[in-house]
């Protein structure tokens, strides 16, 4: 698929501080994108420069075929974006708020503002005003004005913060639909690993400013599982399981039980050399991956927030 955003070796530095540190990605037609990393990875300075509100120290920046930096006002019309909160009038409407925003765009007319409106779910409270809204109306409001420019890119900053659990399933569900249904690709920065994990098609891990890994969801958490094994003799099924190629590592939970790092389409075989090697098996548990378990690892249990 066509890239709608390519960054290439972006870096920011302040002063002898490095922020980000030579990150590439690419965000395709019609994706849905997760940034994760924890505090001070260098999510937000990333989202800064990716919508011109910073400049990098070096790299480039190429949004729907345009370079940000040479082609500022074309690239940057093919993005809507939310950095953090949406910025709303509580005392106007819904519809106000758009008006308003709409007036800063050339071309937008009403036509346009109710179909922005009818995208985001909001016909029959749009002519009341924001501060009788939800913090999810809120949002999805903030979203249709990111919209109103019929960008190729939607850019989300922790999109749900402050909602509830029934809020962030409806956005999650309000999202995957208008990436289907409207093929516009969006990037979301979330520290809400679990959502990721059920919302992003691909997803990039930083931290330190580094990228560390860029891989499809599906990939990531497939790529190999926990199994618990309960055998005996314990110390003899940590050598024969600890020479296997295939296998990462071998923790020791108990007298009899053995945590492995290893692919699930190899139990059977794995279950087959114990038992031709005299070890017995009493149990085997695949435990399901998360995107939580992948970026620990790879960020050597580094939190995120």
């Amino acid at each position: 698929m066509e890239a709608v955003l390519s960054v290439e070796h972006l870096t920011k530095k302040i002063g002898a501080r490095t922020i980000v540190d030579d990150v590439s990605f690419e965000v395709k037609a019609g994706e849905i994108f997760g940034f994760l990393g924890p505090n001070g990875a260098g999510k937000t300075t990333t989202i800064r420069m990716l919508v011109g509100l910073i400049r990098p120290t070096s790299g480039s920046i190429v949004i729907g075929g345009y370079n940000l930096q040479s082609d500022f006002l074309q690239a940057i019309k093919q993005v809507g974006c939310i950095v953090e909160n949406p910025e709303l009038y509580p005392y106007l409407t819904g519809r106000e708020n758009l008006e308003h925003f709409a007036r800063m765009i050339d071309g937008i007319d009403t036509k346009r503002i109710e179909e922005v409106v009818r995208l985001v779910e909001l016909d029959k409270r749009i002519d009341e005003t924001v501060k009788t809204y939800s913090l999810g109306m809120r949002q999805r409001l903030g979203i249709a004005q990111a919209l109103l420019g019929d960008p190729q890119l939607l850019i989300l900053d922790e999109p749900t913060n402050g909602l509830d659990p029934a809020g962030i399933r409806e956005l999650r569900a309000f999202i995957r639909r208008l990436s289907q249904e409207q093929s516009i690709s969006i990037f979301i920065s979330s520290h809400i690993l679990y959502e990721i994990q059920l919302l992003c098609d691909r997803v990039a891990i930083i931290s330190h400013g580094k990228v560390l890994k860029t891989a499809p969801v599906v990939q990531l958490v497939g790529e190999e599982s926990k199994v618990e094994w309960s055998v005996d003799p314990l110390p003899n099924a940590v050598s024969h399981l600890s020479n296997l190629p295939y296998i990462k590592n071998v923790e020791q939970l108990g007298k009899e039980r053995l945590m492995v790092h290893m692919p699930v389409e190899k139990i059977a075989e794995t279950n087959q050399l114990l038992l031709s090697s005299k070890i017995q098996v009493s149990a085997i548990r695949p435990m399901n991956q998360t995107l939580e378990d992948i970026f620990l690892e790879i960020t050597g249990g580094e939190g995120i927030g």
